[in-house]
């Protein structure tokens, strides 16, 4: 997740943040230190009137209902509403994402906002979305049973849109949950939100993950148009989530956080059953760092670019079926330009528009197999430090060499 450049993310319809102003709610995520709670057994349907089949079914699902009662009993005094005032427009990372996902307008002299967020540690640190609590005024903490307390900023990491603020509460109050280990997730799993969208406290949903290994663009702080990195790994879910639900959980069936909701694909302000949640293996790395420190520093190749593809190889006189990330783009004085990268420097016509090609094709980090864009940005995030010396293996004009890359830091102000 630590590429360092921009590369276009082309999308249908649009994303929108789902931290909500005039009245909408933010979600979040913790860790907790319970046990998941086990279902009870479920009572005893079976009845002579009914087909063995029948009682069997209804048995099975009295122990679904059963466990979803659980998790929430389990989970829900966890999840809390996170109340913003900002005096001044809101300078999101993610703010000129197209469908004015806030729903404010910037002519007030005062907004608020409703969002959510989860308890993290006893010491009440709270994690919620970088895009709830960006450039608040204000912050309040809402749990479970009603009780409201000011919060304050520990540290914030706009490229991942992670925050953690901090009360100071009665410690009863704060319930971490647990996290799971997002890499173990997979494509049809059931799993549950929590969260408060349109300011509805302590909503619960249920859906399936969808898809993985999804890209979620991060924007320029100073609002320049277009993406300029990608959170990568993100858990695609059709639980129904809406504006509100960032910053809250996305669980398992163990009821153990496997994600944090953030942003939904919709041509509307409202769910369409694709919605989209931050791991929670890089929601761990990223919210103890700052806890610790007050910040996160993003391993930085330096470059943008996008996935090769059929298209693209063709176009480079490259086997049609070659895979990599191809480098569009070296920022000036970055990681990359010192190892010598060189970023497209042609123009081919595909479908009709110009697209860059023709410049440097990464295949590997260290051995590690880059088969798109993604791949470069997971594998940053996941295994590599700055300052760490990293080999790349490229194709350049079709032919494979070794170069050695020393990672810098991902710059606070991304384009700027």
């Amino acid at each position: 997740m630590k590429i360092s450049k921009k590369f276009a993310i082309l999308l249908v319809v649009p994303i929108m943040l789902l931290s909500g102003f005039s009245g909408a709610a933010l979600v979040s995520h913790n860790q907790a230190s319970a046990t998941p709670a086990v279902a009870q057994a479920a009572p005893d349907v079976s009845s002579p009137s009914l087909p063995a089949s029948s009682a069997g079914s209804l048995t099975d699902l009295g122990a679904t209902q059963n466990l979803f009662e659980s998790i929430y009993t389990q989970v829900n005094p966890s999840v809390v509403n996170v109340h913003v005032v900002e005096s001044a427009p809101r300078n999101s990372s993610f703010q000129g994402l197209p469908g004015n996902p806030f729903g404010f307008s910037q002519q007030q002299p005062t907004q608020q906002a409703l969002g959510s967020g989860f308890v993290w540690d006893k010491q009440g640190d709270i994690v919620t979305n970088n895009h709830v609590v960006a450039g608040a005024s204000q912050i309040d903490v809402a749990f479970s049973d009603g009780t409201s307390v000011p919060a304050t900023v520990v540290g914030t990491d706009p490229n991942s849109d992670l925050a953690v603020i901090n009360v100071k509460v009665d410690s009863s109050l704060l319930k971490p949950v647990t996290l799971a280990d997002s890499s173990t997730v997979k494509v049809g799993e059931i799993d549950i939100a929590i969260g408060n969208p349109y300011g509805l406290a302590g909503t619960m949903t249920q859906g399936i993950v969808s898809a993985m290994g999804r890209s979620l663009p991060v924007q320029s702080s100073s609002g320049s148009s277009g993406p300029t990195y990608s959170i990568p790994d993100i858990i695609q879910t059709d639980a129904a989530i809406n504006p509100g639900n960032s910053g809250g959980v996305l669980l398992d069936t163990n009821g153990q956080v496997i994600g944090v909701t953030a942003a939904i694909q919709s041509p509307v302000d409202a769910n369409a059953g694709i919605g989209f949640a931050i791991p929670s293996n890089i929601v761990n790395t990223v919210v103890t760092s700052l806890i610790q420190t007050g910040q996160y520093r993003h391993p930085w190749i330096g470059i943008s670019g996008t996935s090769l593809n059929y298209d693209l190889a063709q176009a480079m006189n490259l086997d049609p079926q070659q895979k990599g990330a191809l480098v569009v783009d070296v920022a000036s004085n970055g990681p990359a330009a010192k190892a010598g990268l060189q970023g497209s420097n042609q123009q081919a016509t595909i479908n009709g528009q110009q697209i860059p090609v023709g410049g440097d094709v990464i295949t590997a980090i260290d051995g590690k197999s880059v088969n798109s864009f993604e791949d470069l940005a997971s594998i940053l995030f996941d295994d590599t430090q700055v300052g760490q010396t990293i080999t790349l293996t490229i194709l350049r004009n079709g032919q494979t060499k070794n170069v050695s890359l020393t990672l810098g830091a991902l710059p606070k102000q991304i384009g700027g």
